[in-house]
């Protein structure tokens, strides 16, 4: 029977390696996740102003993130930045910007879509009612949008979580990365450990996305 690299994967640190670039990309979702969701709820507030400078201003940032693909922005901040303005910045640094300015577009228009499936009559009777456009907001607004919001904002988060895998690109040290170093370390020792190293990677991140999966799944289910 080949070798399908699980004698690699157990050899001295190798799992734990994987593990430890496991956390680095969990690590960079984590923290583009916790500032691009109350970046995005804000500019999502705003898309729905009807200032047409406001409006054309965010869509065009929205336009800029669906049509560049990821990997173009992680150059594009990486080396760019670096040579244009003499930065010093980390490959970390770079993916954390880059994954923040991509999250905050799409929870944005998460978030345009959640505010405007409000019925019109809603806001109409809150005026009537007598209440302030914070109000509306407040007490019958929000509670509504976040039941359509959260689990469309988890599998957000799901995917920026897999897309983490692109940010080997600029040098990232990432579980893929560390999957590529430990299957070229034992080329040679073990040619078919590829199969079981790259298995292995995807076993973590199912791990890591299928609860969270299961969490929107629930959440629609139960708010439907």
């Amino acid at each position: 029977m080949p070798d399908l690299g699980i004698s690699v994967l157990l050899k001295g640190q190798n799992f734990m390696r994987m593990l430890a670039g496991l956390g680095v990309a969990l690590k960079i979702s984590l923290i583009s996740v916790v500032i691009s969701i109350p970046l995005g709820i804000v500019l999502g507030v705003l898309m729905t102003w009807k200032n047409p400078i406001t409006k054309a201003i965010l869509r065009i940032y929205l336009e800029i993130v669906r049509i560049m693909p990821q990997m173009v922005l992680l150059f594009l901040v990486f080396f760019g930045t670096t040579r244009a303005f003499g930065w010093d910045l980390s490959g970390e640094n770079a993916s954390i910007i880059v994954f923040t300015f991509w999250g905050a577009a799409e929870m944005s228009d998460l978030v345009r879509g959640a505010l405007i499936s409000i019925p019109k009559h809603q806001y109409e009777s809150s005026e009537a009612l007598g209440l302030s456009k914070v109000q509306t907001y407040w007490y019958i607004i929000i509670p509504q949008t976040l039941r359509r919001l959260i689990p469309l904002s988890i599998n957000l988060i799901t995917r920026m979580i897999k897309t983490t895998s692109l940010i080997l690109m600029i040098g990232v040290v990432e579980v893929i990365k560390v999957a590529q170093q430990i299957i070229e370390a034992n080329r040679t020792a073990s040619p078919n450990a590829a199969f079981g190293i790259y298995l292995t990677v995807f076993v973590l991140y199912f791990f890591v996305c299928w609860p969270i999966s299961l969490l929107a799944s629930y959440l629609e289910k139960k708010w439907k």
